[in-house]
Parts: structure tokens; C-alpha cells; sequence
């Protein structure tokens, strides 16, 4: 098949999306079907209608035989063999509306746009053959807010047999872009309530650049055990941190889904230690099992450094836990290929 892989894409601004597109490339390939990533610019997601009109009139009817739309509004493309690979809503409008990190405001203006959003969304949403969502979170917020049913589809990692562990250390990692809701600020906050020599190494690119001083301020006393590579490490850098970490620790506030920091981690034999409002995270990490889960307070997270730095034969234990985790769940590119390229819904066999 012809299969166009379509997804926003805001210029210069890594983020998980882009590894979910420019992964499945080979997979798809590795299967015998022709590809086409296709990534096409969205700026303000606080003004969206005009450029989400941008999308509806596209045409790639004639030149695709199939197309699967990632990070929005890629969905409003039409196609009659459309799969959506649903990874969030504009979340500003949805799950984010009304809390401290919605830049938006709640007034009669700002709902009549949201509303609009909305029925936008639902109408091409229901247009698609098959609907998948990454996570669990995401196929929850599909039915309350879209009325949107999905199956569960996790994301793998692009290659993770270069992952391996080769000690744990004194360090825990965390690799992610730095925002304010994935709460790098949080651990450093934690790191200044430790009571053992344990180290954090925080790495990642921000749109934002004063957060980085946000995140050094606030590890205070601790500063000195706190490395922050502000840029976008390399593969093999992140494979090189992962196999010596202590873990790895990743606590946004209501991920749409168990993230990359955690699998890659667990690929690498290693927990993550992340905190009970962190949305889908959970849905991979199972609480004395594989990993921690603690309350999303400074405190907590200290304590939970503190625990795994004192204890290596927990840490292995978990780590080795968490590996074993990513076959029981079936995360792998077979199975992501065989889902993509099954017969629609309606079709002849």
C-alpha cells in the first residue's frame, strides 16, 4: 500500500510526536508498503480555526491508498480510509481547560472558540475507519469529550535492543523537553530535601529558556548535585545515561500517556519513579512492582530518590520489573504494523 503518514508539526520544537511518525517509517517499509511522512506546520494552538480549515481542504485522496494522522489537527483531513493514531486534543481546550496551565482565559469568547474546536474535532474524528489512541488516558478523553471509541495502541521505541543496563548509579535521569507541566522545577525542589549524596541529571530543550533558571533556583542547597544538559541529547548520549542510572524519574502533570522517559528506561532496565496525578505514566508503572508512584509533592520524590539510592537490590528488582513489563504490555513495531494495515472496518477481505 501507499500509506501517508500525516502529522502537525510545530518548526523547531522536538516532542514525542515526532518520534512516533518518524519511527514507524521503517516498520511499515520493513512490511513492503510504500511511505510518505508528511508534516505540515501548526503555530498557535490559542487560535487555531483558520489553519484547522488549512487542514480540512487538503486533498490526498487520489495519491494515498491509506493515510494515518498523528498530533492535531491532522484528523481533519479527509480521506474514505482514514486511521487516526490519536495521541491528544488540543488539551488547552479539553482536559486543560480551566486549570493553571491553560493559557487561556474563560470567557464568552474563548467558549464559543472552544466549542467550535470541539465540533470540528468530532466530525472528523468520526470520519476515520479505525481509531487508535496511545494510551489509555487518550481513549478516555476521546469518548467523554469526542464520543470516540479507540483502541489502545502503545508507541515503542525506535530501536530498543541499543538499550542495556550496565550498573545502577548514583544518578536518575530524566530526558524530556522542559515545561512547566513536565515539572523539571518539581525535582529539583525534590533534590534539595534529600538526605543521601544521590545526583539528578535533567536533559532537554525548552521553549522557554528562563525555565532552566527556574528549575537551577530551585534546587537551592542541592544545585551541585543537579546537572542539567539544557539541549537535545543524542541516541547513543541517552542510551550511555540510561545503562548507569540509579533510574529514571518522570512526573508531568497528566501525560497523555507512559511518555518515552519510561519506556526508554525500562528498556534499560531501569524503574522510573513518577507521582500519582501523572495521567498515563501509570498505565506502564505499577507501584512497588516496576516503579514508584508517590504524591506529587517535593517531599515525596525525595523520599523516593532517597529510597532507591539507599537500596541498589531494589532498584535492580525494579528495573529488572519494568523490562520485563514492555513484552507483557506487547509493545513492539509488529504489532503497531499489523494494527496500521489490517482490513477497514467494511472493506472485502
Amino acid at each position: 500500500m501507499k500509506i501517508a503518514l500525516v502529522s502537525s508539526v510545530e518548526p523547531f520544537v522536538n516532542g514525542g510526536y515526532r518520534n512516533i511518525v518518524n519511527w514507524l517509517v521503517e516498520p511499515l517499509q520493513a512490511a513492503g508498503h510504500q511511505v510518505e511522512t508528511i508534516w505540515l506546520p501548526f503555530y498557535d494552538e490559542s487560535n487555531p480555526l483558520e489553519q484547522m480549515w488549512a487542514y480540512r481542504l487538503m486533498d490526498l485522496e487520489s495519491s494515498c491508498d491509506r493515510i494515518v494522522c498523528f498530533r492535531p489537527p491532522a484528523h481533519l483531513i479527509p480521506h474514505t480510509k482514514k486511521i487516526v493514531w490519536f495521541i491528544h486534543h488540543f488539551r488547552i481546550f479539553y482536559d486543560l481547560w480551566g486549570t493553571p496551565y491553560s493559557p487561556i482565559s474563560d470567557t464568552p469568547s474563548t467558549r464559543a472558540l472552544r466549542d467550535a474546536v470541539m465540533r470540528m474535532d468530532e466530525a472528523a474524528l468520526a470520519e476515520a475507519r479505525l481509531t487508535f489512541a496511545n494510551s489509555h488516558v487518550v481513549a478516555d478523553r476521546l469518548k467523554r469529550f469526542s464520543g470516540v471509541e479507540a483502541k489502545v495502541l502503545f508507541p515503542p521505541v525506535e530501536s530498543p535492543e541499543c538499550f542495556h543496563c550496565q550498573d545502577y548509579g548514583e544518578e536518575i535521569v530524566s530526558v524530556c523537553r522542559f515545561e512547566s507541566h513536565k515539572r523539571q522545577h518539581l525535582l529539583a525542589e525534590a533534590m534539595a530535601l534529600t538526605r543521601t549524596p544521590v545526583r539528578l541529571r535533567l536533559c532537554g530543550r525548552s521553549q522557554n529558556d528562563s525555565y532552566f533558571a527556574s528549575v537551577r533556583s530551585a534546587a537551592g542547597s542541592a544545585a551541585d548535585r543537579v546537572t542539567i544538559e539544557a539541549r537535545w541529547i543524542s541516541e547513543a548520549e541517552k542510551v550511555e545515561r540510561l545503562a548507569g542510572a540509579l533510574a529514571s524519574v518522570y512526573a508531568p502533570f497528566d501525560e497523555d500517556s507512559y511518555g518515552y522517559p519510561t519506556i526508554e528506561a525500562a528498556h534499560a532496565s531501569k524503574a522510573t519513579i513518577t507521582t500519582t496525578d501523572s495521567g498515563g505514566v501509570s498505565e506502564f508503572v505499577i507501584d512497588g512492582a516496576n516503579g514508584m508512584i508517590v504524591p506529587p509533592t517535593a517531599e515525596a520524590l525525595a523520599h523516593a530518590f532517597d529510597t532507591l539510592y539507599a537500596d541498589r537490590a531494589l532498584a535492580r528488582r525494579l528495573g529488572e520489573a519494568a523490562r520485563a513489563r514492555v513484552a507483557e504490555l506487547g509493545i513492539n513495531w509488529p504489532s503497531v504494523v499489523a494494527a496500521l494495515t489490517a482490513p477497514l472496518p467494511g472493506d472485502a477481505p
